[in-house]
């Protein structure tokens, strides 16, 4: 029986000594990084936070927007993590930029903690509540994770139907949680800034290390 083409992606993949081991680390520290940031959004509750006056938040009442929000991320990552599977490449820059990205989370957050807006509709995320261990979080605003996620999404793919789609979610998203007053402004703008910046590192990091390589080689 021969394998299908996705069969045969990973296996070509795996053959190689350094990707396979680099897989491996990678979904390693994917696995801790998000243990350790469930942790942290438990901390981040406990603290003391600053209210920001937003300019554009102050023209409008909250709205909200958890079923759009939602199905926006959740359907860009189920769609992301089915498309990128075909590259085990892809799939490995993806989980990378994630990351960095939920580091840089981690320590924005420390660096700049913050309490809801006013009139705040509480964005309600199943899965951020499960890594809360059942905890509400509310606290965990700049950068907003669920606008950067969608937007390494949209930087990671390559088919410029997926580059489309996870586009309209980061600014379905991106809109709705300021809506929603979710978020401050800013910490969708950020979301954005630290999202391009997470990947261009590892994409930087990628280059020069598989230059590295080659020269080895020869």
């Amino acid at each position: 029986m021969k394998d299908t083409y996705w069969v045969k992606r990973w296996k070509e993949f795996l053959s190689h000594r350094r990707l396979s081991i680099e897989f491996t680390v990678t979904v390693i520290l994917l696995v801790l990084t998000v243990y350790f940031f469930s942790r942290y959004l438990l901390f981040n509750e406990t603290r003391a936070g600053a209210v920001i006056d937003d300019p554009l938040q102050r023209h409008f009442t909250a709205v909200d927007l958890n079923v759009p929000i939602f199905f926006a991320i959740y359907s860009s990552l189920l769609i992301g993590l089915i498309s990128f599977s075909f590259n085990p490449k892809q799939l490995m820059m993806a989980f990378q930029t994630y990351i960095v990205l939920v580091v840089l989370r981690m320590i924005s957050m420390y660096l700049i903690p913050l309490d809801p807006p006013a009139e705040c509709i509480d964005l309600q995320d199943p899965v951020v509540f499960m890594m809360g261990t059942g905890q509400k979080i509310v606290k965990d605003l700049f950068f907003s994770g669920h606008t950067s996620t969608s937007f390494m999404l949209f930087q990671v793919a390559r088919n410029k139907y997926l580059k489309a789609y996870f586009l309209a979610a980061t600014i379905t998203v991106g809109i709705s949680v300021v809506l929603q007053k979710a978020h401050y402004t800013i910490d969708v703008v950020a979301g954005l800034v630290y999202s391009y910046a997470s990947y261009q590192l590892v994409k930087h990091w990628h280059a020069k290390y598989h230059h590295l390589e080659i020269d080895k080689q020869r």
